[in-house]
């Protein structure tokens, strides 16, 4: 055989081998403590992970474009006004959703009480390991995720998953937003 179609079938070969290695990082949820990250709002102002500690707070990484997205979001702002005042916070973090005017549109016309980050270079997506949209994250009060919801969630699957970390979170929890 020819050295040059041996150093084809090896360059495919390891482009294939990448590809898989990557999938496999990408597409496992994180585990343990939650990534550190802080984004602006929708108003400039930065708002970072690290700031809520001492509260359960639910992460819900979506887009603009995305139906699934679009149709869990009514049950997000009914879970976060349910409890808001119960050492709770969600965020919505926006990814590859266009910028500030955009996102911010979208975000009223959909209804959303909650805080809206913007993640324009996907930093946050990345150290999350985001490999579609919507995605959930639960975190407790020490930081540590608790549970991964892949896809739309539903409120009774969202509260059914904050409860117990509701109950068991500080009296003198952190400030919310």
């Amino acid at each position: 055989m020819k050295s040059w179609v041996k150093l084809l079938l090896l360059g495919a070969a390891a482009a294939v081998v990448a590809e898989i290695a990557v999938r496999q990082t990408r597409g496992r949820p994180a585990e343990g403590e939650a990534p550190a990250f802080a984004l602006p709002d929708l108003d400039g102002r930065e708002v970072s992970l690290a700031s809520l500690r001492g509260r359960v707070v639910a992460v819900n990484f979506w887009a603009t474009w995305c139906a699934p997205c679009r149709e869990e979001i009514p049950d997000l702002a009914r879970v976060y006004a349910a409890n808001r005042n119960r050492c709770f916070e969600m965020l919505g973090v926006a990814e590859e959703s266009g910028g500030r005017d955009a996102v911010a549109q979208a975000a009223k016309e959909l209804g959303i009480n909650y805080p809206v980050l913007l993640d324009e270079r996907g930093q946050a997506g990345d150290a999350f390991r985001i490999p579609g949209y919507p995605r959930t994250y639960v975190i407790d009060h020490a930081g540590q995720i608790r549970a991964t919801v892949e896809g739309a969630v539903s409120r009774r699957e969202l509260e059914s998953l904050l409860e117990p970390l509701l109950a068991s979170a500080p009296a003198g929890c952190g400030k919310a937003l």
